[in-house]
């Protein structure tokens, strides 16, 4: 048995849901120096970093069992207990995954009627951008928007207009949660919560919106049972009040109220934050790189058109596009470590013993930019998923993740990524705007994103 490196680092604070985006570089020389298993303290926060894609599906799809949990800190222990999607574990977790999956499914997942929802929205997006009439325009709560309006029709059976001030108060709720949990005072709050829930700062704004989020939830569940036809299912809502109607009588049952609020909110958070950003890295290197726009733009007018909508069907004859929006997930890497996982009981991964407890985070960063898979690994190039003119899978691309805790919503994310994208560079040119510089700096919260900055969407046709 081998015994583990342990490696202290100084003076990066990021939140245990990610590392930093492009900074990849100092990971690498420490997995460079000490090897693809390495324990890790940042701050006060230790954990078990495994990089290299053998030691990566060992650990997510062979071994599975042993690292299905996710550890819960003290902030999300107190937003969201052991429930919902994302943070739940056991048969909690089992139950809520399954049951979302099914519904997910009956409510057109890999159906006509989702790319039809998508459609839809998108023709909304579209007009919406028209209006900024090519003058500079600030990206983040359009794209915002639009995709949260999938997931609203799914979970809540409505979709929201752009300037619906209830809709734009949750998106800037839910955009400052994302930001706020990855603060120092929120990783302190995680070391010390004894002490840091009596004092002020950034962990209690983000009690005190989360709160918030749970009351318009809870708030739309409301009214869905005032007028709830069992016969009748609109939405993911009125599925999940037919399940807890259906197990009224099982004391054990976790299909309840409070349930329902934390998968909605689950729902919510991860079907609007991880696709919004990824459409803005998108949009945000079609400018950077208008020659690549160029092609993705000639493929689209080849294949479809300028005034036919895009179906997720038209990806099969599209591999340029596919193969562009594969490459906007590959550099703009928005959960550089993946979701942390925990050690279920006392295990070895690769002759190290890792206790019961021992966070693990996988490095997606390392997988994504590795030298020996991309030919340009940090430069962005599309050919990366093309072979002979034609897509090509890669094996070393896991943005959704793997195995069991595979993203519950990729096929949804998938469909939306494809039609959005080529919608939008169908409809646009997207450039910088006179005499500002576009950059790609990030900000690092549950997710990396772009900084804040402008584009110019040029009217095509």
């Amino acid at each position: 048995m081998h015994s583990l490196v342990h490696v202290r680092t100084v003076g990066h604070h990021h939140s245990q849901y990610q590392g930093s985006g492009r900074s990849s570089t100092y990971v690498y020389t420490l997995v460079e120096k000490y090897g693809n298993i390495l324990s890790l303290q940042l701050g006060d926060m230790s954990f078990v970093l495994v990089t290299g894609l053998p030691l990566i599906k060992e650990v997510l799809v062979d071994q599975n069992q042993s690292f299905v949990n996710r550890p819960i800190t003290p902030i999300r222990e107190r937003i969201f207990k052991n429930s919902g999607l994302i943070m739940s574990n056991g048969q909690i977790w089992k139950e809520q995954r399954r049951f979302t999956l099914t519904t997910l499914k009956n409510f057109g997942l890999g159906k006509k009627s989702l790319d039809e929802c998508i459609q839809e929205e998108a023709r909304n997006l579209i007009q919406a951008i028209k209006e900024e009439n090519g003058q500079p325009f600030n990206p983040h709560f359009k794209m915002n928007n639009a995709v949260s309006n999938i997931i609203c029709s799914i979970t809540f059976g409505k979709r929201f207009d752009y300037e619906d001030e209830q809709f734009q108060e949750l998106l800037r709720l839910l955009d400052d949660v994302t930001f706020q949990e990855a603060s120092k005072r929120c990783q302190l709050y995680n070391i010390f919560p004894w002490i840091m829930k009596f004092l002020p700062g950034p962990h209690q704004t983000l009690f005190r919106n989360w709160e918030k989020l749970k009351l318009f939830v809870a708030h739309v569940i409301e009214n869905h049972k005032r007028d709830w036809n069992p016969d009748q299912t609109r939405d993911f809502i009125d599925a999940y009040l037919k399940e807890i109607e259906k197990n009224k009588g099982n004391a054990t049952s976790n299909f309840h109220e409070e349930n329902l609020i934390y998968s909605t909110l689950d729902l919510f958070f991860a079907g609007t934050e991880t696709t919004s950003t990824t459409l803005r890295w998108g949009l945000l290197y079609s400018a950077l790189y208008p020659e690549i726009q160029e092609k993705v733009q000639a493929e689209i007018d080849r294949v479809i058109g300028q005034s036919q909508m895009p179906s997720t069907a038209d990806r099969e004859s599209m591999p340029y596009t596919n193969a562009f929006i594969h490459e906007v997930q590959r550099m703009g890497n928005i959960i550089p470590l993946n979701a942390p996982r925990e050690v279920t009981g006392d295990t070895t991964l690769a002759g190290y013993y890792l206790p019961k407890g021992t966070v693990i985070m996988t490095n997606l960063t390392a997988l994504h930019t590795d030298p020996a898979e991309w030919a340009t690994p940090d430069t962005f190039n599309p050919e990366h998923f093309l072979e002979n003119g034609q897509f090509k899978k890669r094996e070393s691309f896991l943005p959704f993740s793997v195995g069991k805790r595979v993203c519950l919503g990729e096929q949804l994310a998938k469909s939306e990524l494809f039609i959005f994208f080529t919608c939008l560079l169908q409809n646009f040119t997207f450039r910088a705007p006179d005499n500002e510089k576009l950059s790609l700096k990030f900000r690092a919260g549950i997710t990396v994103s772009p900084v804040s900055h402008r584009l110019c969407a040029v009217p095509r046709s």
